[in-house]
């Protein structure tokens, strides 16, 4: 059985799931705001990521949700629009940058 599927454990992997050729001209930052973990963003600048915990003092959009949906999300078990549709995710900033979001990161480690 594989490990359970955690927020610290997605953020981990975010880097090795990255696939840099489809962030061409993409210079924002993603803020995610847990209802029931911590808190944190990454930015994408240069086809490249960059993945801190916390808060960012000014991000391009802002992603409001617990860790429940997130994980769902990240997984795909759930689709992002649906979770917003339900209101179980909010966005607030540029929210067409959450449209984008999915082909930032391949469900397969990138080498």
């Amino acid at each position: 059985m594989s490990e359970a599927i955690t927020v610290s454990r997605v953020i981990e992997k975010l880097s090795s799931r990255f696939i840099a050729k489809n962030s061409v001209d993409i210079n924002s930052t993603y803020q995610f705001q847990l209802h029931d973990a911590e808190d944190f963003y990454f930015t994408i600048a240069n086809q490249s990521l960059l993945v801190e915990t916390g808060n960012h003092s000014d991000p391009d959009i802002t992603l409001i949700l617990d860790s429940e949906t997130f994980i769902r999300v990240v997984t795909g078990e759930q689709d992002g629009m649906s979770a917003f549709l339900k209101g179980q995710l909010r966005a607030e900033g540029n929210v067409m940058l959450a449209t984008k979001l999915g082909k930032f990161f391949s469900k397969e480690k990138q080498s």
